[in-house]
């Protein structure tokens, strides 16, 4: 497969680059490896010869779409691959953001398109009409903010700065230390005139500096509001990252985040797996378009501790991150001296991010994917197995 690389301001210069083995770093950020058949940028499958054409794996899947994903796939999400797989790098933080359930994509669009709002309009909010549940799965250390915190601890997380001007928003918590707290709190927040959030900010963040130097249990917590408040001076969300769930994850852990979990990526390599959509409702650390009212339709507000997902075992040297989306399910495949079959009732994306895997199917054909590649496997290809001495993601539908 041909993948397209999307060149957001916040990507690294080296990961992909190094990944694809190409030169590094690269004249610009490199922050996404799409790997699927999103519209928006699909995948191409490489003709067998200089006279085959490439074809993009939309028009593959829409040409047959039981052949490529499989009866139950294609009954249960049309024509349409359900997954997306990406390579993540991030070199700077990505903006505050989650994502609506199907419910609410599905009225949002509805609601967006009556309006007439362009699908290009920076004012939208929603691409499609599907939900967006997604797995980050670390490929290097990956720090990230995800989920609100349990109340009791942002309390005391917030108590600790002793800053005055924060007693009136800490005592909506600490006087409700629960879901409708932390959405009173957030909301409080979000909507801080300009005016007012601009001195408040700069007193969090010289207590912030001052709480670093005692390196307290908070200390993460308080260097990251400083490295945002540097980045997005002014920016309300800077005060509503110390609500979330500071988190590092260390190379093959994982993260699973359904709809509405207030998130933002700040820094590392890793592998994104989502439903196939584009909707996202940001909230802050972004100049881009920010609908408050929307996003507090959209936040889950229930607080407390976001698992991390260490793999769970599946085939031989296979570890699955098993999550309740139907939409996809993400393993990691470990080196293997033995073939291995890996067949499976609908589609298949393998993405090798070390060394190299031979794949061979039931047709008699033989590839060989070296890393940084990526083969596409559709269900009728019959039996499928994997050998060698490289490690790879295997992407699939979660209904099997």
């Amino acid at each position: 497969m041909r993948n397209r690389i999307r060149p957001y301001a916040w990507g690294s210069r080296t990961a992909i680059a190094e990944l694809l083995g190409e030169p590094s770093p690269a004249p610009h950020p490199q922050a996404e490896l799409w790997v699927g058949a999103n519209p928006a940028d699909p995948s191409a499958l490489l003709g067998d010869s200089a006279e085959t054409d490439d074809r993009p794996l939309t028009e593959v899947i829409a040409a047959d779409p039981v052949g490529a994903m499989g009866e139950p796939v294609r009954e249960r999400f049309g024509s349409r691959l359900p997954f997306l797989l990406k390579v993540l790098a991030a070199a700077e933080p990505l903006s505050l953001q989650a994502h609506p359930s199907s419910a609410q994509a599905d009225r949002g669009f509805a609601l967006e398109e009556a309006a007439g709002i362009p699908l290009s309009s920076p004012q939208r909010n929603y691409r499609d009409r599907f939900h967006k549940p997604e797995l980050i799965c670390a490929l290097t250390e990956f720090e990230a903010l995800c989920g609100f915190r349990e109340p009791s601890r942002t309390v005391h997380l917030l108590a600790a700065l002793e800053v005055p001007a924060l007693d009136h928003y800490l005592g909506l918590l600490s006087g409700q230390p629960d879901e409708h707290g932390t959405r009173a709190l957030f909301s409080s927040i979000i909507t801080i005139p300009p005016s007012t959030l601009g001195p408040l900010l700069s007193d969090v963040l010289a207590a912030c500096v001052e709480r670093v130097r005692v390196a307290d249990e908070f200390t993460t917590e308080y260097r990251t509001a400083l490295a945002l408040g540097e980045r997005y001076p002014g920016d309300p969300g800077v005060l509503a990252s110390l609500l979330l769930n500071r988190i590092t994850l260390q190379p093959g852990q994982a993260l699973y985040l359904p709809g509405g979990n207030l998130h933002a990526y700040l820094a590392g390599v890793g592998i994104e797996i989502m439903a196939n959509s584009d909707n996202v409702l940001r909230g802050g650390l972004t100049p881009k378009h920010v609908d408050v009212p929307e996003l507090m339709r959209v936040l889950d507000f229930r607080p407390g501790d976001v698992p991390i997902l260490q793999g769970d075992p599946g085939l031989p040297g296979e570890r699955v991150y098993r999550t309740p989306t139907p939409e996809f399910r993400l393993s990691r495949l470990e080196p293997f001296p033995d073939k291995r079959e890996i067949t499976h009732a609908g589609p298949q994306v393998l993405l090798v991010v070390e060394g190299a895997v031979q794949v061979s199917d039931g047709h008699g054909r033989s590839v060989t994917v070296p890393q940084g590649r990526s083969v596409w496997i559709g269900a009728h290809d019959g039996p499928v197995w994997v050998s060698g001495d490289g490690t790879a993601f295997r992407a699939t539908d979660g209904l099997g």
